[in-house]
């Protein structure tokens, strides 16, 4: 049942980014961020994914560079750059706020901190290789994708996106595996295959909304 899951995830996750590219780059920058925040939060959580064990914040990733190269595409580089530096401060904020969160003690007839604490309180070093490790490939992702973009001169789409993903989620997937889960979860190992090609397989689900954005979903500038 998890690969259904995952199917209908990235359905929605995809689905989403055309709405908000639809509604203009502040609701696209503001969906990539939430999409790099929800990973974080995520991530600790381990799922069985056609027999192999994997986590369930693989679809946020994919979608936060779906976003990305949305913005790129139809609002330029520096917009996609824009949104990596709201996001890089998006989830410090988000990492110290949910660290006082744990710091309230609680009521004595409270039964939810014993349910956030176990959640949260791997997020700051979570967080800090998320934070390093994120703001790295996005940048290298923003970058890669321009350079594509001006070798082919604006054409083919789909080969720019879906080479950026590529080479950025290779470098996502085991730089952040070793800095944020190490110890953490276990089969580190299989966590990275499985994680990559789960990333593959999300990003050619997306195939078919990138090209719908291309001909249909076209934002006012």
């Amino acid at each position: 049942m998890n690969e259904l899951f995952l199917l209908i995830h990235t359905l929605i996750i995809s689905i989403a980014a055309l709405i908000a590219l639809k509604l203009g780059k502040h609701c696209l920058i503001a969906f990539i961020a939430a999409q790099s925040i929800l990973a974080n939060l995520f991530v600790v959580k381990q799922i069985t994914l056609f027999g192999f064990n994997g986590t369930a914040s693989d679809a946020f990733m994919i979608g936060s560079i779906f976003g990305l190269h949305l913005l790129q595409e139809y609002y330029g580089t520096k917009e996609a750059q824009n949104s990596v530096k709201i996001s890089f401060f998006l989830l410090i904020f988000y990492t110290v706020i949910s660290q006082i969160h744990l710091l309230y003690t609680p009521a004595t007839h409270d039964i939810m901190q014993q349910h956030f604490y176990p959640i949260l309180h791997f997020m700051p070093r979570i967080a800090v290789a998320s934070i390093t490790v994120y703001t790295s490939v996005m940048y290298l992702d923003t970058l890669l994708y321009a350079f594509l973009r001006k070798l082919f001169g604006g054409k083919y789409l789909l080969l720019r996106n879906t080479s950026c993903i590529i080479i950025s989620q290779l470098v996502d997937t085991i730089l952040f595996s070793f800095l944020g889960l190490y110890g953490i979860i276990d089969h580190i190992g299989q966590v990275i295959v499985v994680s990559y090609t789960i990333k593959i397989v999300v990003m050619l689900i997306t195939r078919p909304f990138l090209i719908f954005s291309k001909y249909v979903v076209i934002p006012q500038k």
